[in-house]
């Protein structure tokens, strides 16, 4: 079977992000060397540096590796299993049939969240139905576009809104805006708004989140790792104030 270029990016997407969100990436970067059955000193080989400097950060005897680093990290892993014929990948391509691999991250607030501090989080601003913003949101679901659109059929459409409806699609490596909205279109239930992330919505995405009566977001935020991590940031806020503890709003952050 062949491998599709979005395979390989999701999959290195997904290896990076949960190294850079992890609270040992030392750790986590070693899961993932030994799944691809990797040794400390290939991969050394092929970053062109000492085995030393990879030892070093699994054990912890170095501070967390920078976001450059776990890049050049991944491509390595990604590399190597290339050279031998993309084992791993071709394992990892065969489950993008699943809804699931769809789905980037999914959560529930533990107290509704309101629409304004989930726009201050992601560099977020209404462009369609503003009239019609909602207050709060209970949830997001961040979703992979273009895996969405290959790899869910009608039926399962729902599985994107987990818990509960009244929350945030928010919708990633978008290629044409207008499938996200088709997606949710068709869908039996309706999210209470929609992001697009570093996705200007055209003219008839617009008017479909009007005739809808969707609000649509447009984010700017830099990456879809610092998407990740500036939501769940906002989740642990919630959780904060859930449990009692004073908080100030979450701050714009700057990507």
């Amino acid at each position: 079977m062949s491998i599709s270029p979005s395979v390989r990016e999701v999959l290195a997407r997904r290896i990076a992000g949960e190294i850079i969100l992890s609270g040992r990436p030392g750790v986590t970067m070693r899961k993932w060397r030994e799944l691809f059955a990797v040794s400390q000193l290939s991969i050394s080989d092929v970053m062109h540096l000492s085995s030393s400097v990879i030892s070093d950060y699994e054990s912890g005897r170095r501070k967390s590796p920078g976001a450059k680093f776990i890049r050049r990290f991944v491509l390595a892993l990604l590399q190597l299993d290339e050279s031998r014929g993309s084992r791993f990948i071709r394992e990892f391509a065969k489950l993008t049939s699943s809804p699931s691999m769809a789905i980037i991250d999914l959560r529930e607030f533990p107290i509704p969240v309101r629409v304004e501090y989930l726009c201050r989080a992601i560099n977020g601003e209404i462009v369609a139905f503003k009239e019609g913003a909602v207050k709060e949101i209970n949830g997001y679901t961040v979703i992979d576009s273009r895996l969405a659109v290959e790899a869910l059929s009608g039926s399962e459409y729902t599985q994107l809104f987990g818990a509960s409806s009244e929350r945030a699609l928010i919708f990633t490596n978008v290629e044409n805006c207008i499938l996200p909205m088709m997606i949710v279109r068709v869908c039996g239930l309706k999210p209470r708004l929609v992001v697009f992330h570093k996705a200007s919505p055209d003219g008839e995405t617009v008017k479909l989140a009007e005739y809808e009566k969707i609000p649509l977001i447009y984010s700017s935020v830099s990456s879809v790792e610092y998407l990740i991590k500036s939501l769940r940031k906002l989740y642990r806020v919630a959780l904060r104030i859930k449990l009692g503890r004073r908080v100030r709003p979450p701050p714009k952050i700057s990507s």
